[in-house]
């Protein structure tokens, strides 16, 4: 039980709490994915020359509710001040230094590299932006109220440039696909565009890759911090699914993958909930109006039975589905709904005190998981719990999913190769219906 913690071992996480982020900056690229290592190893990177460019940066689309960065002495171009508006525009992660494409080629696929390749923050370029929220509304001489016609015209012209430029990413991606990356707490603009930027570069840069960032506070008193953080992810619960909204139904996209670590899993279910929501209540399929392929969680930072209550809140809810009235079930996913969790996450065991959480989802155990809940998600449908018990990789064993290359190896398959568990690449042990562990021993 939690209250059963040893005080001094609790004081003494949150100490090192206060002195390690999440995500430290500058940092190097994440190791190779055992996927992509030689000897007989696959290639990291297939894109044809004309689709590559000059430059070896990753250039990322950022959707952000972070207001701009007013302290003169930082190189941020947000901060971490909620803005009440939605930007987008374009963010380069530098590769460095002086990487050709050759070179990053064959340091991509080596377990021990050669030479640093160092992530850096390039140029990040302001596209547009929507209207300032609350939208203005008008009072009708009918004495009804209407939006206003000035503030409307500016968010669907907002809403078209981010879709054309979508669109102009599309023509250059030989996959028609979204990723989607959100973060987690104590991440600035910079350290959220890095893990975005390595997602993306061992997928390939096959995919348009996204990613939106919110103001989780990465400054300051760590309690106070948190609790600040905690509700700035329930503030940019509306700006993620108007960002969601926005790039599912770009003309051109076929697929969409949602990906989010650590907080920022909450803030990504409960936007998808309500996006569900909206699809349900119009009589349609989620999985046919926002093409979403699979949502995958990493280290997710939510309680376990809030988290079951957001996933399968409509399947008690009978009222929400008589639209359906043979009762079906709207279908939501075309892939996997995936979950990644360790119980060696030092991190989530402040979350678990903080919260007075008995266990968090990404602190799970095979055991930890019911029979009876694993058969009720089998039938729910394409769920995923994969743990990992391996070695720490990490300073609080929070971010495995990019620093183990054996974990990474997994998620690449998943989304590049479109793997199921168990399949060749994927060879974790299965310990029930939806469960399955990462073979323990050396990497």
């Amino acid at each position: 039980m939690l209250h059963q913690q040893p005080r001094v071992a609790v004081i003494l996480v949150v100490t090192l709490a206060l002195t390690t982020g999440c995500a430290s900056t500058p940092r190097q690229l994440m190791p190779t994915p055992v996927v992509y290592q030689e000897p007989g190893g696959e290639p990291v990177l297939t894109l044809p020359a004309e689709l590559r460019g000059a430059s070896t940066d990753v250039d990322l689309l950022y959707i952000t509710d972070r207001a701009p960065e007013s302290d003169p002495n930082s190189d941020l171009p947000y901060g971490q001040v909620r803005a009440n508006r939605i930007e987008f525009g374009s963010a380069r992660v530098e590769i460095g230094p002086d990487v050709s494409w050759p070179v990053l080629e064959r340091e991509s696929r080596l377990a021990r590299r050669t030479r640093d390749l160092k992530l850096s923050l390039g140029r990040v370029q302001r596209l547009g932006a929507f209207p300032e929220e609350p939208y203005e509304l008008r009072l009708g001489p009918d004495g009804e109220r209407y939006r206003d016609d000035a503030t409307l015209a500016q968010h669907l012209s907002a809403r078209r440039q981010l879709q054309e430029e979508v669109e102009y990413r599309l023509a250059r991606s030989p996959r028609k696909e979204v990723m989607l990356y959100v973060h987690g707490f104590n991440e600035t603009f910079a350290t959220a565009a890095y893990t975005a930027a390595e997602l993306c570069h061992f997928l390939g840069r096959e995919p348009v890759c996204t990613f939106f960032t919110w103001p989780a506070s990465s400054t300051g008193n760590f309690l106070i911090s948190y609790t600040s953080t905690t509700e700035s992810a329930d503030y940019a619960r509306n700006h993620l699914k108007k960002a969601i909204r926005t790039l599912a139904t770009t003309p051109g996209v076929e697929r969409m993958q949602l990906l989010a670590h650590s907080r920022g899993s909450a803030l990504l279910l409960s936007a998808i909930r309500e996006l569900f929501a909206e699809a349900i209540s119009s009589g349609q399929d989620p999985s046919e109006v926002m093409d979403v392929d699979n949502i995958v969680l990493f280290s997710p930072d939510i309680d376990v039975e809030v988290a079951g209550q957001m996933v399968t809140s409509f399947a008690s809810d009978p009222d929400v589905f008589s639209v359906w009235p043979s009762g079906r079930l709207p279908r939501s996913l075309s892939g996997r709904f995936v979950v990644y969790s360790s119980p060696k996450d030092r991190a989530l065991l402040i979350s678990r005190i903080l919260f007075r959480s008995e266990s968090r989802v990404g602190n799970l155990r095979a055991e930890d998981v019911e029979p009876d809940a694993q058969r009720y998600l089998e039938i729910f449908g394409n769920f995923d719990i994969i743990i990992y018990k391996g070695k720490l990789t990490d300073a609080f064993g929070h971010s495995y999913f990019t620093t183990n290359p054996q974990v990474s190896s997994d998620v690449m398959q998943l989304l590049r190769y479109g793997k199921a568990p168990g399949e060749p690449g994927r060879e974790l042990v299965q310990r029930g219906p939806i469960v399955w562990e990462f073979p323990q021993g050396p990497r």
